[in-house]
Order: structure tokens, then sequence, then C-alpha cells
């Protein structure tokens, strides 16, 4: 299926599993074999028995393929719930990188600076390097490492995006 753009939209889909092996494959296929394409994709252990897991998953549609990707994700037999986050209400999205940036003298100075801007602390540090951790929002990430490329970017790890809905319930 084609997907066109102008019809595209992003979308993060909260799902609960049995926390087995080979459930991320069969997901990560379901998506695979339909030619969706997966943004971004969490995974954690949530019970204190360690028997259900929360999937994150971002992605990309127009509103027909994120109900179809839905209806053929509830159908999946060790899926307990899926959330569209997004289409849900307003939610809580958040991300965790850490940007190795390499400079001296006034670049170093440069670095330091945009990081406090961006709140972004050094966890590790050389006389030649940092290495930040940041979080916050995909965007707010994003323009850190647009900044820091032109600084001396020179490697960088994400986690992905984490979501939850505001308010007190629970998904």
């Amino acid at each position: 299926m084609k997907i066109n753009h102008r019809e595209s939209e992003r979308h993060v889909l909260a799902i609960m599993v049995d926390n087995e092996a080979g459930i991320l494959a069969k997901i990560a296929g379901l998506f695979t074999a339909r030619g969706y394409n997966i943004d971004s994709l969490t995974v954690a252990d949530i019970t204190n028995d360690h028997a259900i897991s929360r999937i994150t998953i971002v992605t990309n549609g127009p509103p027909q393929v994120i109900d179809q990707i839905e209806a053929q994700l509830e159908r999946l037999v060790p899926v307990h719930k899926v959330v569209d986050l997004t289409a849900a209400g307003p939610h809580v999205e958040r991300e965790l990188a850490l940007v190795k940036v390499q400079g001296t003298g006034e670049k170093r100075v440069e670095a330091l600076r945009l990081a406090d801007i961006f709140r972004a602390r050094p966890v590790d540090t050389t006389t030649e390097s940092f290495v930040f951790e940041i979080t916050g929002p995909p965007e707010k990430i994003d323009s850190f490492i647009a900044l820091m490329r032109e600084l001396g970017l020179v490697e960088v790890g994400r986690t992905g995006v984490v979501g939850m809905m505001r308010g007190s319930e629970g998904v």
C-alpha cells in the first residue's frame, strides 16, 4: 500500500502484551509484512511478576492505515490492549538520548552553554569531548542534536519514545 505523505500522521501506540519470547518479532513482522514503518520502538516489563510488557511504537500513516494497524495488533494472541495515545487525547511523550560532542576552546564553551539551555547534563567528560544526557520530547532532542552537529557531534544514542496518557486513568 503506497502512503500519501500529505495524509500521513504521526501516531504513538501503547501495546500491552504477555512478556514472552517472540512477541516483539511478531509485532515487528506485522509491520514489515504490510510495509508499515516503525519510527521508534521501546519495550519494558511493567509488572512485579514480569508477566506483562508495554511496547511503545511510533509510526506514521493516514487514519485508515493507523486503524488497520490497531485492528491487526489487537488480533495477535498475546496482545491484551492497544491504545493510540495520539488519538486518545492529551498525553506526555519523552525520550532519552546520549550525545557525544568533540571540541576544544570556543566550541567546547559553546557546547556547554547550549547544553545548559537545553537542560542536558554532562555524564562523561574528557579534555576533548563530552557525553551529554538529554531527556524530553523528540523535537527538543532533534533540535539539540542539530546544534551539536555544528560544534563537533561524534555519536548519538536514543532510547525511543515512551508515552503515557495525562490524568489519573491508566491505559
